[in-house]
């Protein structure tokens, strides 16, 4: 009989579910649902850098996708499905109840952002990161040692702790914290209590400083001297982290109703989606693996015999488990590749949206139509454009840091520049720099790796650019004079989260057993253009050193 698995991949604006044939990897059916408050802005405000969700989009989203995908499916596939897994953003934490609920499903708190779950891009904390680092610096246990030696605004502590700093309110009724990769396998399985949430090696080791050698979480005396508001809060989170290969448990029949499904269904454990996007890519040791998409994550694993006991310099951390059990998961990233170029998009909207909206020499709906026609070609244009201009050492210079700098050495209060602007300096040209500019950020990425001693033969793009834009990729390429295989898939995240749901339901024993059967291949294969490397490697020198000025003389 044939068996089949569901992945669903939540990303920062929109979820998907695969229904998958478990013994082949091929893709049955699909559906991409956008969360509707987060669409509408709502719970949002960019100028602070506040990103925030509902649960209940998650929630909805869930139920809608996966009916959906399973519609779209042979009759009597959904008889037929053995297990489901679910990768998310993160660091995407909220507090919850004691009964492990995120606050924002308690009616007091449906309207209060604070109450629901921070995206990972959110960056209100990055005074609490620069407390957490200070403290780690001077502690007798440095807990930042395997997460690169940087803690980020975006992760676990600091936006909890900015939280309790800012919310009355939360501080009186928060019990515990959840990341959203644990919650959903707890919401299907009817979890009821926080203690008895199963929390993700992936997400504890790499955003909340949990590490076996020092016992699990910060201790509670490193907690209490960054603030007393945080007493209490590890003891009623947790001591052991698993790994996403293993079962949590089975959909409850509230949920299985709800899903069109059976409560034999097998509910594997969250990761994050980088992480289960790279083993949907086949990730394999020596393999740099990027999710390229609004921001970029990067992910390698290693052996323990190669990795040994060296700590990685000015990434998002090492862990254990965290990607393939049994060897080291490296994380790494940008937190902005697409997001540079939405950008730059959104700024050339502008006078459309404000002069073009008011006009009266055309009716509401040939305005409408004019101005998401026009919007929907700004990218393509400005990339044809772009790629006939010639490579030089005269091209403009641009960091990616617009949303601040996620590795290598974390650094959330950069802004981006751009230099080298004349009267000459057409829109073309700056989108080129921008693009030039995301592949320079990788390759930084690259050499730190490389400087530490971590091995790179072979690089693999996953996501919708890796797919959709030549030109990125290329430049990519040619940049980090590399050879770049594309994943033969649009869904990689979700296909990683069906390979793991396979895994612990007991059809594969590891996760390396489901690669090798569910392997999507390659769609495309960008080889670097030796014409270009040496001018590139000059430009990258300028990249590097306007980011030296930028930090040292802007932003000290």
């Amino acid at each position: 009989m044939d068996q089949y698995v569901i992945g669903v991949d939540y990303g920062s604006d929109s979820a998907r579910a695969i229904v998958v044939h478990a013994a082949t990897g091929r893709q049955i059916a699909s559906s991409v649902k956008y969360y509707p408050r987060w669409k509408a802005g709502k719970y949002c405000d960019p100028a602070r850098n506040q990103y925030r969700q509902h649960p209940l989009d998650y929630i909805e989203v869930l139920e809608a996708s996966v009916r959906e995908a399973l519609a779209a499916c042979p009759a009597g596939t959904a008889q037929q499905v053995v297990g489901i897994a679910f990768d998310t953003t993160g660091s995407t934490p909220v507090f919850t109840d004691e009964t492990g609920t995120p606050l924002a499903l308690l009616p007091e708190f449906a309207e209060n952002p604070n109450a629901m779950f921070v995206l990972w891009k959110d960056h209100t904390a990055t005074k609490e990161a620069a407390e957490i680092n200070d403290l780690c610096h001077r502690w007798h246990t440095d807990y930042t040692a395997y997460e690169g030696g940087i803690y980020s605004s975006e992760w676990f502590w600091a936006k909890a702790l900015h939280i309790l700093r800012e919310d009355s309110q939360i501080r009186t009724k928060a019990y515990s914290l959840v990341e959203h990769c644990e919650w959903m396998p707890a919401l299907l399985t009817g979890v009821r209590r926080s203690s008895d949430i199963v929390r993700s090696r992936c997400a504890c080791g790499h955003k909340a400083m949990w590490h076996e050698s020092w016992g699990g979480l910060p201790e509670e005396a490193f907690l209490i001297a960054l603030d007393p508001l945080l007493a209490g809060f590890r003891n009623r989170l947790f001591e052991q982290t698993s790994t996403a290969d293993r079962p949590v448990g089975t959909l409850t029949p509230a949920w299985a109703e709800r899903l069109g499904l059976s409560t034999d269904v097998v509910v594997a454990g969250g990761a994050f989606d980088c992480h289960m996007g790279a083993v949907g890519a086949h990730i394999t040791p020596h393999t740099f693996v990027r999710v390229i998409g609004t921001s970029t994550c990067d992910v390698m694993v290693t052996p323990y015999s190669e990795i040994g006991d060296k700590l990685i310099r000015g990434i998002c951390g090492q862990v254990d488990g965290s990607v393939i059990p049994g060897m080291i998961g490296l994380e790494a990233g940008q937190s902005g590749f697409g997001d540079v170029y939405a950008w730059f998009k959104q700024l050339l909207e502008y006078p459309l949206r404000k002069i073009l909206s008011q006009s009266t020499l055309l009716d509401e709906e040939s305005k409408q139509r004019l101005l998401e026609e026009t919007a929907d070609r700004i990218l393509p244009t400005l990339t044809a454009e772009a790629e006939k201009l010639p490579l030089s050492e005269e091209n403009l210079i641009a960091t990616d840091w617009i949303n601040g700098r996620r590795t290598p050495d974390a650094n959330q209060l950069l802004k981006g520049t751009i230099t080298g602007l004349s009267l000459g300096s057409d829109a073309p040209r700056i989108f080129r720099a921008l693009v030039e500019a995301t592949a320079f950020g990788s390759k930084a990425i690259v050499e730190r790796f490389r400087s530490e001693g971590i091995r790179i033969d072979s690089v693999i793009g996953i996501g919708g650019i890796a797919l959709k834009s030549p030109f990125v990729m290329q430049t990519l390429s040619d940049v980090l004079d590399m050879p770049i295989h594309v994943c033969n898939t649009d869904q990689a995240c979700a296909l990683g989260a069906a390979m793991f749901a396979a895994t612990a339901a007991g059809i594969y024993p590891t996760i390396e057993k489901a690669q090798e059967a569910m392997d999507p291949g390659f769609a495309a294969e960008y080889r670097p253009q030796a014409k270009n490397g040496a001018e590139y490697q000059k430009l990258y020198r300028k990249y590097c050193n306007l980011g030296a000025f930028t930090e040292k003389e802007l932003f000290r």
